[in-house]
């Protein structure tokens, strides 16, 4: 597995990991029922291609993510040392599911690491970030709280998550960030225009998640395939409608280009991502081994110059139909303000 930088030894924030991290969400009911043994060798299998960077978050399943992943690193008996676990917490959530807002006050911050090191396994988390910012709750006090827990040996390092420029700065402030997780692919590159510059003059590195938007641009969805129960996808504006028929066009056109390299959809939209620089790691959301066999084929993908302008020709910048949330997730997301 090729290594990359997250953060820089300056700080004493780098963290060195693989060049592709996997995100655990979608096991644990995002997309729909996932199979838990396949769930499991799929993390056990990524792990033994270097894919060691691994993200949760304690609000996934309710809990059953956390769980799903230390039943997994139980299964795996390697050293902790060997996995970078990487967690979000804040989240809100009821006994049907239904999102509630977010907790990030420093009481909250340290309760809710004690129950996911329980429900891990484990002593210390690698990356702990709030999955949101807290509109009650200043950065600066979350930060704080997570820097006490770094003191403490809880955790090793402050990353966040979905939030803008002016907030990464204030947090950076506090403590050093290691990362900044944040949805980046051919069709959503907001963080081009003031997010991506402000980490790298800080020095922080990237985390992409939806690098294939949710199945979207994988090359494997169509007009016609139906999103299970409790898929969120079925309330994603992007998969709706003529938003769709749109989307799906485009994907047609990378498909053009894909086929000219002998490469998937999903491998050249993921290795595009990975070309955009050294200081990024696509989070591959694979929940079967079949489709993290195909993620990691993109480590094969080399992108001339050529290939860079055909791609942006064929999904130019702000070329998507819809949203990324619905109107109450955009809401959520200090990174589009």
């Amino acid at each position: 597995m090729i290594t990359r930088k997250l953060g820089t030894d300056s700080t004493a924030a780098a963290v060195s990991t693989g060049a592709l991290g996997l995100g655990l969400m979608g096991m644990s009911g995002m997309y729909g029922p996932a199979e838990e043994v396949e769930s499991i060798a799929t993390i056990e299998a990524a792990v033994a291609a270097g894919m060691v960077f691994l993200d949760t978050g304690d609000f996934y399943g309710m809990g059953h993510n956390e769980m799903l992943l230390g039943r997994a690193l139980k299964q795996l008996s390697i050293p902790r040392e060997s996995v970078q676990i990487s967690v979000k917490f804040g989240a809100q959530r009821g006994p049907d599911g239904a999102w509630l807002g977010y907790d990030a006050r420093p009481a909250a911050v340290k309760t809710a690491l004690a129950y996911t090191l329980t429900r891990l396994g484990v002593d210390y988390i690698d990356v702990y970030r709030p999955a949101r910012l807290d509109p009650a709750v200043p950065i600066e006090e979350t930060v704080g709280a997570i820097s006490e827990l770094i003191q403490a040996g809880y955790v090793r390092h402050v990353g966040l998550s979905e939030v803008g420029a002016d907030t990464i700065r204030r947090a950076h402030a506090v403590h050093p960030v290691t990362d900044l997780q944040i949805e980046y692919s051919l069709i959503s590159r907001g963080i081009e225009s003031s997010i991506l510059p402000t980490t790298r003059e800080l020095g922080i590195g990237i985390t992409a998640y939806g690098v294939l938007s949710r199945g979207l641009i994988s090359g494997h969805w169509s007009a016609d395939r139906a999103a299970g129960t409790g898929d969120f996808r079925n309330y994603n504006p992007r998969f709706q409608g003529e938003n769709l028929t749109h989307n799906l066009s485009l994907v047609e056109e990378l498909r053009s280009i894909a086929e000219a390299k002998g490469v998937s959809v999903a491998q050249i939209a993921i290795a595009w991502v990975s070309a955009q620089g050294e200081d990024i790691v696509p989070l591959i959301g694979a929940r079967r081994r079949d489709r993290l066999a195909e993620a990691l084929g993109s480590l094969d993908v080399r992108l001339m110059d050529t290939d860079l302008e055909q791609i942006e020709k064929a999904v130019p910048k702000d070329s998507a139909a819809g949203g990324r949330y619905d109107a109450a997730g955009m809401r959520t997301l200090d990174s589009e303000k």
